[in-house]
């Protein structure tokens, strides 16, 4: 999977404009939050924020920062959406404990390394029960968690 690919599907996850009182990021456009928007220079209103401004970000922050481009093909989705949805390093560290690497946050030669001994579809299988048992126990389980499976579910119904 590209990096385009990717980002059209994360846009499927994320659509437009969204400003939920009960979600701890506030107002976003396309995903992004507008706390994010205004640390890459976007000083504009959040509803109009565009969509190549959003890319560049996501190529940037989470993609390239999880070296998606160097993941097996079979979870590289996994990993940037979940570094879209939970951060960086948390996302980092699901697929380090999918691949029994240690489970520091940052993929280095020994995690890329343990990704390619195991095959892609444990790895995703391992990667989203890590990630959906994290889920579980936040506290905006109860208003966000049907939303979130949907998203999980997308993902391995795509791979």
């Amino acid at each position: 999977m590209t990096f385009d690919e990717a980002f059209t599907k994360l846009l499927g996850h994320e659509g437009g404009y969204s400003n939920n009182p009960t979600d701890p990021g506030g107002a976003t456009m396309w995903g992004v939050t507008e706390k994010v928007a205004r640390q890459h220079g976007y000083m504009g209103d959040m509803r109009n924020f565009p969509v190549f401004e959003a890319k560049l970000i996501y190529r940037a922050s989470y993609w390239d920062a999880c070296r998606c481009d160097e993941l097996p093909d079979a979870v590289r989705m996994d990993v940037f959406d979940g570094a879209v949805n939970s951060g960086v390093s948390q996302s980092i560290k699901w697929l380090q404990r999918a691949v029994g690497a240690q489970d520091d946050g940052v993929i280095g030669m020994k995690t890329l390394l343990a990704c390619t001994l195991i095959a892609g579809a444990t790895v995703q299988a391992r990667y989203n029960g890590h990630r959906l048992e994290f889920m579980t126990g936040l506290k905006t389980w109860s208003v966000f968690s049907a939303g979130w499976c949907r998203r999980i579910a997308a993902n391995l119904k795509a791979a």
